[in-house]
């Protein structure tokens, strides 16, 4: 088979993260985890067809791991940030490795509070990221453009030179995920469109074609992120280069995230 057929032939399994930000200690972790995997296990959910991930605060991910690994749950989960160190005198830093040995699956790189309020430049997101793919994690790339980067350049641009920076170090066959996530989109209560959306995805993907190759590029999941509910999702769904959704407010409610996560069912593909 000829590499354009493979590239043809590759199928982005959907994943539906959820982000809790600093939201619930390790008891409520707890309850939310039991609650959504109930729900989703009553909605006859299909672990196969939607991948599921959560990012709950780094205290309560060995209660999540405890929980996961003993009622034999399909739920992913990963840290909200990472080091760019492996270990050392770095006081209240997470290293990768001590995510890999919780078992988490991802972590979170570059977001959009962690790049404004924390002032992460793009190199600091290329370190993290990197870091996390050497400890064998799969780093969540996020990206995204303000307000005032729209009205100075084409809505593209910002987030496009966020990951061409992110990738530095990567090449063709990595694994990782990019989030979009328009800032002026995040908590906002007004999302993206679904257009506006694909068309940064459509860009983000060219970008990791150019990173890596196609085939990479064709492997890689693209996530939405900013303002996502139950009633948007399915637009963002339909594009063809969105392959999933990056989830705050919304993922800290069990049902309105299980409506997220179930989204097939709301209308025909």
């Amino acid at each position: 088979m000829s590499d354009a057929a493979n590239v043809t032939a590759t199928v982005r399994t959907p994943l539906i993260a959820g982000n809790w930000k600093m939201n619930f200690d390790h008891l409520q972790a707890i309850a939310f985890v039991q609650k959504l995997a109930w729900t989703l296990k009553d909605a006859a959910h299909d672990y196969d067809d939607v991948e599921v991930a959560i990012f709950p605060p780094f205290t309560d991910l060995r209660s999540v791991q405890t929980l996961v690994q003993a009622d034999k749950l399909e739920l992913k989960y990963g840290g909200q940030d990472v080091s760019t160190h492996v270990s050392g005198a770095y006081t209240g830093e997470i290293s990768a490795q001590f995510l890999k040995k919780l078992d988490c699956d991802y972590a979170i790189v570059g977001h959009s509070e962690r790049r404004y309020r924390h002032v992460e430049s793009d190199e600091t997101v290329a370190a993290k990221a990197k870091a996390a793919r050497d400890a064998e994690l799969v780093p969540l790339i996020c990206v995204g453009e303000t307000a005032k980067d729209l009205e100075r350049h084409e809505p593209s641009a910002v987030p496009a030179n966020q990951l061409r920076g992110a990738l530095i170090d990567f090449k063709a066959g990595d694994d990782f995920v990019v989030a979009y996530e328009p800032v002026w989109a995040i908590g906002a209560g007004a999302a993206a469109t679904p257009e506006q959306a694909q068309n940064v995805a459509s860009v983000l993907r060219r970008v990791v074609a150019q990173a890596t190759d196609e085939a990479t590029a064709q492997k890689t999941r693209i996530l939405y992120g900013g303002s996502v509910k139950a009633d948007n999702i399915v637009g963002f769904m339909k594009s063809p280069d969105i392959d999933g959704v990056l989830v705050g407010g919304a993922s800290l409610d069990v049902e309105g995230f299980a409506s997220i996560v179930r989204y097939k069912k709301h209308a025909t593909f």
